[in-house]
C-alpha cells in the first residue's frame, strides 16, 4: 500500500469486506509502538451513557432501588 498525494490509502476489497469497512464507514486512528491501528468507529453507546441521568427529581438512588424492587 502506499499513500496517496492527498494523504489517502486503499484498504484492499478483501479487507473492506472482511470487516465491514463500506462506504462512508468512519474509522479511527490511533498511534502505537509498532505503528497505527485502524478501528471501525463505534456509535454504541457506553453503558454509563445509556443510564445516565435517568432518576430525575428528587428520587435518591436509594429510593429508586426500593422502587424498582417494589417494596
Amino acid at each position: 500500500m502506499r499513500v496517496s498525494e492527498r494523504g489517502q490509502i486503499t484498504i484492499p476489497k478483501g479487507l473492506r469486506d472482511r470487516f465491514g469497512l463500506s462506504h462512508n464507514v468512519e474509522v479511527e486512528l490511533t498511534p502505537t509502538q509498532g505503528g497505527l491501528l485502524i478501528q471501525k468507529r463505534t456509535v454504541a453507546l457506553h453503558p454509563v451513557e445509556r443510564v445516565f441521568a435517568i432518576i430525575s427529581g428528587d428520587l435518591s438512588t436509594d429510593d429508586y432501588i426500593e422502587e424498582i424492587r417494589g417494596r
